[in-house]
């Protein structure tokens, strides 16, 4: 979530922030691999309260996220075409499952997934258009 917010307030473009936005997401699942995998696997048995914040932040980092897609569209470096809410779960969804699959010892390191990422979401949304701008 702060990295998302250090991302938004950083950049100017909409593609440089969903980058980096998605370049720290992926991130996280480096550095916190143990604790996230445990939280996707228990997170019923938390406490209501701890729930509740932990929805908080999800959702603050959703809408960073959309509101980044929604900016892109706005600013025409981002499809027209596209359901910001639809993009923004799609994004969340490929990237929260790297707890899933993710080793430290794979073939490839934290880095290189989050540009595989970056790279596949990137050429799936940005206008036409404007890629040789943006690339």
């Amino acid at each position: 979530m702060e990295k998302g917010n250090t991302a938004k307030n950083t950049y100017v473009s909409p593609t440089e922030k969903l980058h980096a936005i998605i370049k720290s997401f992926v991130q996280v699942f480096d550095l916190y691999k143990p604790h996230i995998s445990v939280f996707y696997q228990e997170n019923v048995y938390l406490k209501s309260n701890y729930e509740e914040l932990i929805k908080t932040k999800r959702d603050q980092f959703k809408e960073i996220i959309i509101d980044t897609i929604r900016e892109g569209k706005e600013s025409g470096e981002f499809r027209q075409d596209l359901s910001e809410v639809i993009t923004g779960m799609a994004i969340l969804g490929m990237v929260n499952w790297t707890y899933k699959w993710y080793k430290t010892s794979g073939e490839n390191t934290i880095d290189e997934i989050g540009d595989i990422y970056v790279d596949f979401i990137m050429r799936g949304i940005i206008n036409q258009e404007n890629v040789s701008a943006l690339f």
